[in-house]
């Protein structure tokens, strides 16, 4: 007996796009628009800083970079776009945790662990949730450390016209120059 051809096969050019995929189009161009958007504040941020510029949204339980412009400071960075990192331990994942509902937070941080990244990583709720309210306070994250050993970071929110906190804007350099008080220094930069 001959077997019949897998449904797919018969059915070629009869396939229909659903509804997900006008859902994702529509991601993938909010995303463009943002990269377009931010680009000319990246680049005036890392000639300001002299330091490499992130852009980064949240993607499930990560940090998704999306743009990266590199400063007149930075020695070969590495390429962060399209790299997915853990929340808890980038400027950025921290800045978009702490402008997120508690209840979202919470169930953010538990599906995703707090993994011991590197020595300084926060892997406690309780540090995290009080290193997240400092971060809302004064209005931007910071990181020692915490992701990669000899890297630092910052980030301040990114929000859309209607307030809510949509990316991260961040500014990395190596932990020798870009030190706690140079951070401290930079902040009103980069929340301008």
């Amino acid at each position: 007996t001959r077997r019949s051809p897998p449904q797919r096969q018969r059915a070629r050019g009869r396939y229909r796009l659903g509804v997900g995929v006008l859902r994702l189009a529509g991601a993938t161009t909010a995303r463009l628009d943002l990269v377009q958007e931010a680009r000319p504040v990246c680049r005036q941020l890392a000639a300001d800083t002299g330091e490499t510029v992130n852009i980064a949204v949240l993607s499930e339980s990560s940090a998704l970079y999306l743009d990266q412009i590199a400063g007149s400071s930075a020695l070969q960075p590495h390429n962060w776009v399209g790299q997915l990192t853990p929340l808890h331990a980038t400027s950025s994942g921290k800045i978009m945790l702490a402008h997120l509902p508690a209840q979202e937070r919470a169930e953010l941080v538990t599906d995703a662990g707090l993994k011991k990244v590197t020595p300084h990583t926060i892997t406690s709720k309780t540090k995290l949730e009080k290193n997240l309210a400092e971060a809302r306070e004064r209005g931007y994250a910071f990181t020692l450390e915490e992701l990669e050993i000899g890297l630092h970071a910052m980030a301040a929110p990114v929000r859309n016209q209607d307030g809510k906190v949509v990316a991260a804007l961040s500014a990395s350099g190596p932990s020798y120059r870009f030190t706690e008080e140079r951070i401290q220094e930079l902040a009103p930069v980069l929340l301008k």
